[in-house]
């Protein structure tokens, strides 16, 4: 099931002209399609997006054969257009170019100074479109002594401090650790969506596009919420604490007699509903536990009290008392039990939209519910260069003879097989 889809969305109308690969670019680039932006991703003929390579797993046809589409290309790229253009190329970037001319927002995340040197950086097109909006995403930022590095996720997460707080103690056998997926990158198309359209409502009142400069290094700090904050006013370097909170006690998983779950007691009233639950009431009033304040100082004394007692019921049994009481806590689903679980469900945060290869494909729906204006599951994911001639038929005004033509040169790839349409709209 999807939620509701409309021809128009908050952003219907608008164009946006996506030169990004890999992650973050396509995560900024999907939110804005969702909110009903028209979004036409290049990519390199013959190849496309890196991340079309980067599997298995990959999407498998009506025969169960596999298909050049990774589920890593399908998890960010839905409702966009794909053109096969290339970019080291003259007349690939004299297409681009006209290209930007017509397009409200442009995002990229080429190496810095790499679109320049082909005369599509902002400076250059915005003579051309002077209410372009070019947002440029890269490892480290447009300035600085690492501007020229290049950068990935995982260097990102290290460098900007996240795997130095996650993963258990060197005394309980943890090392440091990045997240389980591609945070950084992520956040950082996230930063860079809410940009654009910062700058959206600045060239709404002033008729002015502007630059935008992202980085995943500044976004991974800029997460470092209340740990960074707490470094900077004390000077104390945080360690690794597994799954436990820095600053509230109990808030971790805990074993239970069949599996784990987690314990996220938040204030010193759930504290003592838990306790009575657990049958221990007295900790709730131990002045080294009454307050959240002393559980904190004295983590390593009650964890294994509490550990102790909560191996006596199931997960299950410990999340139906705690949960009627009132007191947070939650199952550790694996991927099978979250994309089955009700309320995931009814959030309707898994959707299937049809593709031509395989007849449909599931995805992550959007998190955004906007009552007015919601978001839109227009095209799955599509296939390399499916909309190379119908978007620069209807935006360039090309026809079947230059198209050939470009064709025929290598400039452009044409697109799909015979039988895979393209999703652009008509």
């Amino acid at each position: 099931m999807s939620k509701p889809s409309s021809a128009t969305g908050a952003l219907s109308g608008l164009v946006v002209l996506d030169l990004s690969r890999i992650l973050a670019g396509p995560t900024c680039t999907q939110i804005l399609g969702d909110l009903g932006a028209e979004v036409l991703k290049v990519e390199r003929p013959g190849r496309g997006d890196d991340t079309r390579g980067w599997g298995p797993p990959f999407l498998k046809d009506g025969e169960g054969k596999e298909t050049a589409e990774s589920a890593y290309y399908l998890s960010s790229n839905r409702n966009k257009a794909s053109l096969a253009i290339d970019l080291a190329a003259p007349e690939g970037q004299k297409l681009i170019a006209d290209l930007a001319a017509r397009a409200d927002i442009l995002v990229e995340n080429f190496k810095v100074g790499d679109l320049k040197r082909r005369g599509l950086d902002y400076e250059t097109l915005k003579v051309r479109n002077p209410k372009l909006i070019y947002c440029s995403i890269s490892g480290f930022g447009q300035t600085g002594p690492y501007a020229q590095r290049a950068g990935y996720d995982f260097i990102a997460q290290g460098m900007g401090g996240i795997m130095s707080l996650t993963g258990f103690s060197d005394e309980e056998g943890g090392t440091e650790t990045k997240c389980g997926t591609g945070i950084a990158d992520v956040m950082c198309g996230m930063y860079a969506a809410v940009s654009i359209l910062a700058a959206l409502n600045h060239r709404n009142t002033t008729g002015e596009g502007q630059s935008i400069d992202i980085s995943l290094l500044d976004a991974q700090v800029s997460w470092l919420i209340n740990q960074g904050v707490a470094y900077l006013i004390s000077g104390d370097v945080p360690g690794r604490i597994g799954n436990g909170h820095p600053a509230i006690v109990p808030y971790e998983t805990f074993p239970a007699a069949d599996r784990s779950f987690i314990l996220a007691v938040g204030n010193d009233t759930q504290f003592a509903k838990f306790c009575a639950i657990a049958g221990a009431p007295e900790l709730a009033t131990d002045p080294l536990y009454a307050r959240n304040a002393d559980r904190v100082r004295n983590r390593k004394q009650l964890i294994p009290l509490i550990r102790r007692l909560t191996i006596e019921k199931s997960a299950a049994e410990w999340i139906s008392l705690l949960e009627t009481a009132g007191v947070p806590c939650g199952p550790v689903n694996d991927l099978a039990g979250v994309f089955a679980d009700p309320q995931v469900l009814a959030r309707q945060m898994r959707i299937t939209l049809p593709h031509p290869l395989s007849g449909g494909v599931d995805l992550i729906g959007s998190p955004i519910n906007l009552e007015k204006t919601p978001v839109s599951y227009r095209s799955a994911p599509p296939v390399l260069g499916a909309d190379t001639a119908n978007v620069l038929s209807r935006h360039l005004g090309l026809d079947e003879t230059a198209l050939s033509a470009l064709a025929e040169k290598g400039i452009v790839d044409l697109g799909a097989p015979a039988g895979q349409k393209g999703n652009a709209a008509k």
